[in-house]
């Protein structure tokens, strides 16, 4: 390519857009609202006059909310040169593709340009799955080839991937940064491999919930509630991908899988059988769920809908609640239950740790009232529920127990047989392992019907999920009465299976995995893998930032049991999150692990 010949930024004043449709207008619009002139090529008039269509109905509603005065938005609307001769992007300092996902049509663009745009104009494709290198051959000077990747709407999505290949000079990309910036944007590096970093990572979780979906795991409802309640995601995977299509999905994971061969991008088969039934999500009206007309955001109840008739009874009288422990989460519990009006009895090992457990409630019953959530006259009445023991053999009469001591097997054992001797018949003994394996503890019992997971998120008072996990020998009505339960507390429960991970943390951990041996590989920094999931997935917490919330050394305990338990190459712990936590990096709690806090 033909440099500047200095280290100076380019000037960039007329910006070409290839394709306008629904991204390329967005993409017009963005570029023409900060005062560029853009030309916008279509191949023929009908596709040029819905580009101008695009961009005329997504600037009225920019009027309509306030973003725009009319003004402003018919000078941005002239800025736009609409036309279907790609020679008319001659002037253009930066051109950027957003066609149909083709290599071949791609290709063909970027060799017709470069007859047309000056050898020191900036070629950049949108695509989502194709190889920038690969399309980059087909320009005489491919140094100058970049991939700029918008997220759907452009003019609202602030994310913007910007794609290197090996040839790609330092001067263009750091040209393109900038000029992204400008834009109100927030850019993120990322090297030439399909999916780039947030299609990688979130096409990789959604593919797991669609398998998990398929096995019959759990129902559509509940690994959606799942993720939304146990983790704060604004979509439940399921409808996400009903969101974005089914056929897109497909498309995305086939791509990655073709490249990188990693079994977890193999499309999951269901999705191929519902993208040939023309299953593709909202668009066709079905697809995990069904809508009410094809495009339409509104669910309705289809065959597999759960009916009012299934709503979960308690088909056990539970009037007294027994939880043993006195640690963070078994405090939430005893609130939790409390709360809601359950007598409870809690069994810690010293009269101090039973202490501790009321004083823990009492300051949160009092930042609630401070808060205007709780009235004061609530707190004496709450407590007045609370009974602590040191003795496990008060535990007689309760209805229901839940234990949250250390997660060590063996101790957990002990502890429900001697609940198992303790508690009456027909109580419940239910256990809010994340991880053990929950029929271990029933095998302790002469009463494996009567053992459940009751698995609460921390902090429990807040989070409103339970998994409520059913071993193959739980009876039905211990499931039923625990849903019901949660359902009287106030939270929300998702059934499933005894098996590692339960739902959260099977669809959580892999990803956090994946987000790890990206780092590991050099693809992109932790800021900028964490920049892409919050702003391009809209998740609460990018992935680094989150595994230093819960800590390495935990990550890497759920990560270990998930690679035990499937066996999946793909679940094996990333190197360095195994060399972080033998280095005794094991996040905020250590004040280092994937960032350094020690100085802030």
């Amino acid at each position: 390519m033909t440099s500047t010949g200095t280290d100076s930024a380019r000037t960039f004043s007329t910006i070409g857009v290839i394709g306008l449709g629904t991204m390329g207008a967005g993409i017009a619009e963005v570029f023409a609202r900060h005062g560029f002139d853009v030309v916008g090529v279509e191949a023929n008039e009908d596709g040029l006059e819905r580009g101008r269509q695009h961009v005329q109905h997504s600037t009225e509603r920019a009027v309509r909310r306030g973003k725009l005065t009319e003004q402003e938005q018919a000078e941005l609307v002239g800025r736009i040169t609409f036309t279907t001769e790609l020679k008319d992007l001659a002037p253009a300092d930066f051109v950027v593709e957003a066609v149909v996902e083709s290599l071949e049509v791609k290709k063909g663009i970027f060799g017709a340009l470069d007859d047309i745009v000056a050898p020191e104009a900036i070629l950049a494709t949108n695509t989502s799955s194709l190889s920038v290198t690969e399309i980059s051959t087909a320009n005489a000077h491919p140094g100058r080839v970049v991939g700029v990747h918008f997220f759907n709407p452009a003019p609202v999505q602030t994310l913007v991937e910007i794609v290197r290949t090996v040839v790609t000079e330092p001067s263009v990309l750091s040209d393109v940064q900038a000029l992204v910036g400008r834009l109100g944007k927030t850019p993120v590096v990322c090297g030439d491999k399909a999916g780039f970093i947030a299609n990688t990572l979130l096409f990789g979780y959604l593919n797991h919930a669609v398998s998990m979906y398929e096995a019959r795991y759990a129902t559509r409802e509940d690994i959606d509630a799942a993720m939304r309640f146990g983790c704060g995601y604004p979509m439940g995977p399921l409808a996400l991908l009903d969101l974005i299509g089914l056929d897109t999905a497909y498309e995305i994971l086939d791509t990655m899988y073709k490249q990188g061969r990693d079994r977890l991008h193999a499309p999951a088969p269901i999705l191929k059988q519902m993208v040939t039934a023309g299953l593709l999500g909202r668009k066709t009206g079905r697809g995990f769920y069904t809508y009410e007309a094809p495009h339409s955001p509104v669910v309705v109840p289809d065959a597999h809908t759960p009916s009012a008739d299934d709503k979960p009874q308690l088909r056990h009288d539970i009037r007294l609640v027994g939880v043993v422990g006195t640690g963070t989460m078994a405090s939430g519990i005893v609130e939790v239950f409390a709360k809601s009006g359950y007598d409870v009895l809690y069994v810690g090992r010293s009269q101090d740790k039973v202490d501790g457990v009321r004083a823990t409630i009492e300051r949160s019953l009092d930042k609630a009232i401070q808060r205007g959530k709780l009235e004061e006259a609530q707190k004496d009445v709450i407590l007045g529920r609370l009974t602590g023991t040191t003795s496990l053999d008060d535990l007689k009469d309760v209805d229901l127990v839940v234990e949250a001591i250390a997660e060590d097997l063996a101790i957990k054992t002990t502890l429900f047989a001697n609940l198992d001797d303790i508690c009456k018949p027909g109580a419940i003994l239910a256990t809010t392992t994340s991880s053990l394996p929950i029929i271990a503890c029933a095998k302790a019992t002469s009463r494996p019907q009567d053992v459940i997971g009751m698995h609460f998120f921390n902090p429990a008072p807040i989070m409103r999920l339970v998994e409520v996990v059913s071993t193959v020998a739980t009876a039905d009505e211990v499931g039923e009465t625990v849903r019901a339960l949660c359902e009287r507390v106030g939270k929300v429960a998702v059934s499933c299976g005894d098996r590692a991970g339960f739902i959260v943390n099977a669809l959580l951990f892999p990803y956090l995995n994946d987000a790890v041996k990206m780092l590991e590989a050099h693809y992109a920094t932790a800021d900028d893998i964490d920049t892409a999931m919050k702003q391009g997935c809209a998740l609460p917490m990018g992935p680094f930032a989150l595994l230093d919330v819960v800590g390495n050394d935990v990550s890497l305990a759920i990560q270990r049991e998930l690679y035990l338990e499937f066996r999946e190459p793909g679940f094996a712990p990333a190197p360095l999150l195994e060399h972080l936590v033998t280095a005794g990096y094991l996040g905020r709690k250590t004040k280092r692990g994937f960032r350094d806090y020690s100085v802030r």
